[in-house]
């Protein structure tokens, strides 16, 4: 009786791979909710990261700006300018554009007050310390 696949035969097999792929969701989804508090970095949520935040989305930076591999690739990806460039640049970049350097991309001018500005580099430092596995690969240069 080789070759012949009877009806009961396909049933079985649509149901065992529904029950299979049914129960490798739950373990996935299970293991997602159990590991996900220890990377997503939720404890370091202050005010000043979501007042952050409102600045990134209010002023439209991921139209250019990738964050965490997220957003458009016309700029740089931000996940990690805090630990490659530090707070005190990321500040002084922000605030001198659009003169920037010759030759390059130039941002718009925000005209961000200093308070703006500690916000924006809190949720950019935020963002730098979620465990994201190493992914996107960001290596400046």
């Amino acid at each position: 009786m080789s070759g012949i696949f009877t009806k009961a035969m396909a049933r079985n097999i649509f149901y065992g791979g529904t029950v299979f792929f049914f129960l490798l969701l739950v373990a996935l989804t299970f293991d997602t909710n159990k590991t996900l508090p220890k990377r997503d970095n939720s404890a370091n949520l202050t005010p000043a990261v979501i007042a952050g935040k409102k600045i990134w989305e209010t002023r439209n930076c991921i139209g250019c700006h990738t964050l965490l591999g997220e957003g458009a690739y016309y700029a740089p990806e931000l996940g990690n300018v805090y630990k490659r460039r530090g707070p005190e640049f990321i500040k002084a970049w922000i605030q001198s554009q659009p003169t920037g350097a010759p030759g390059r991309r130039q941002m718009p001018q925000f005209h961000l007050t200093d308070e703006e500005l500690d916000n924006l580099v809190a949720f950019l430092k935020y963002s730098s310390e979620i465990n994201t596995a190493n992914w996107p690969p960001n290596i400046e240069g």
